[in-house]
């Protein structure tokens, strides 16, 4: 693979990163059940969220995940299907992969340039998507891009959007001040005057780490959650292993996809280092196993900070968990939109928990998860009734992505698992052990 080099960096950086370059490994054979991706790199912070950031962000379904981490050196290997449950098979796709994850020291997030971003936190309530949309198609904007999430009654979200008129990025700063000044009256409401925000951002970050640190500055981990109690929700426990000097953290929830960049995503901003970690999904479940410290090298030092560990990964979870039904829009664009479909769901008493808009080639392709006001499943007749304002060929209710937790589960090449107690503290020793051997680099760890 030939390497295009940044022009400001000399010869002496150049060998340091050839000698530094991640070596990755792509098996179909090895596995009876998933591709296996192996990588092996210098380590620095932030390298492992890198690495998954790259297959989440393929729609990759992560099965088991092996890392460890050896002085200034890290080897991971992820056990990877398609949504699917397949092995991947897509020789684009792999080489894409192979690609990526070898220039993850380069690793860039995907351009907006022509967009101007806009970040808004507040209150989350019934209709106020559709207002926002009304607002920007009332001042000229057309929304390109746009993720939504909402948490414990709070909204965080990310919009790309760009001039009508000029079809380019919004520059005029009055127009800016506008737009930042209506939006943020919105969030507000009634009752929120300090803590909604809007804001202009120039900065170039993965759209869902952003959103990740949007909902963590705005602490919607220690709100109390306003529409539905949560008696199957993630268990999280924090143990300090104090002979090794490492905290561990583990989590048994529900399996889904992102749901280990969700987690490393919410580690790394919270400034701590992976150092070992083991992923293992049985059916449709998930258990995850971390040994970490602080980016200054110690454990976790006080009661206080494991709950507030404990809540932020809850909340990390949490966020993406796709409530209600699932409204595929597919239609050409036209300016206002946005506005008219979240106009119909709110007049017909549907609430957006959560939202993924974008366009390709003038042809709007939106995905709505919705849910009654009080947060309860819709009724079938709303979103009928949604449809045939819409269009039927238009709005489609599609089931979730399906993920095929069978085939992963009759994987016998790694049988050894970190057993049932997911609470309990596996040793240092076996872990490491365990990683070697699944890494290739020793015969046995028993």
């Amino acid at each position: 693979m030939q390497m295009e080099w940044p022009a400001y960096l000399d010869e002496y950086e150049k060998l340091v990163i050839r000698m530094t370059t991640p070596r990755v490994i792509i098996d179909n054979v090895g596995c009876a059940n998933a591709t296996r991706v192996m990588i092996d790199s210098a380590r620095k912070h932030g390298i492992l969220l890198e690495a998954v950031q790259v297959l989440t962000d393929l729609n990759l379904s992560i099965k088991k995940a092996y890392i460890s981490s050896d002085g200034r050196w890290f080897m991971d290997v992820f056990h990877v299907t398609d949504l699917n449950g397949n092995k991947l098979t897509d020789e684009s796709v792999i080489n894409y992969m192979e690609q990526s994850l070898g220039t993850i020291h380069f690793a860039s997030s995907k351009s907006f340039d022509g967009l101007t971003a806009l970040e808004l936190t507040g209150t989350d309530r019934l209709g106020l998507l559709s207002e926002v949309f009304a607002v920007l198609a009332d001042l000229q904007c057309n929304v390109v891009e746009a993720k939504l999430w909402t948490h414990n009654g709070r909204i965080a979200s990310l919009i790309y959007a760009k001039d009508c008129n000029s079809g380019s990025a919004i520059e005029d700063s009055e127009k800016i001040d506008r737009i930042e000044g209506r939006l943020r009256n919105l969030l507000k409401g009634d009752n929120d005057i300090r803590s909604a925000k809007t804001s202009v951002s120039m900065a170039v970050t993965h759209t869902e780490r952003r959103l990740h640190q949007m909902m963590f500055a705005d602490r919607d981990y220690e709100r109390t959650p306003t529409l539905r109690a949560r008696g199957d929700g993630p268990l999280v426990t924090v143990q300090n292993c104090l002979e090794k000097g490492y905290s561990v953290v583990n989590i048994q929830c529900k399996d889904r996809t992102k749901l280990l960049f969700d987690v490393v995503c919410t580690l790394t901003d919270m400034e701590y280092v992976v150092f070992h970690a083991t992923v293992d999904t049985t059916g449709n479940q998930a258990h995850l196993e971390f040994f970490i410290r602080h980016t200054d090298g110690t454990p976790i030092s006080s009661e206080a900070e494991k709950q507030r560990v404990i809540l932020c990964l809850q909340a990390a979870i949490e966020r993406r968990e796709s409530e209600g039904v699932r409204l595929e829009l597919c239609t050409a664009d036209r300016q206002g939109l946005l506005a008219d479909v979240t106009r119909t769901f709110r007049e017909n008493g549907l609430n957006v928990t959560r939202a993924e808009i974008s366009t390709s080639s003038d042809t709007a392709e939106n995905v709505f998860y919705v849910t009654d006001a009080s947060g309860k499943p819709a009724d079938l007749k709303f979103i009928e009734s949604v449809q045939q304002r819409i269009g039927m060929s238009t709005l489609k209710v599609k089931e979730l992505p399906l993920i095929c937790h069978e085939k992963a589960g009759r994987d016998e090449e790694f049988t050894a698992g970190t057993g049932s107690g997911g609470a309990m503290l596996v040793s240092l020793g076996s872990l490491v052990k365990r990683n070697l051997y699944n890494l290739g680099l020793i015969r046995s760890y028993s």
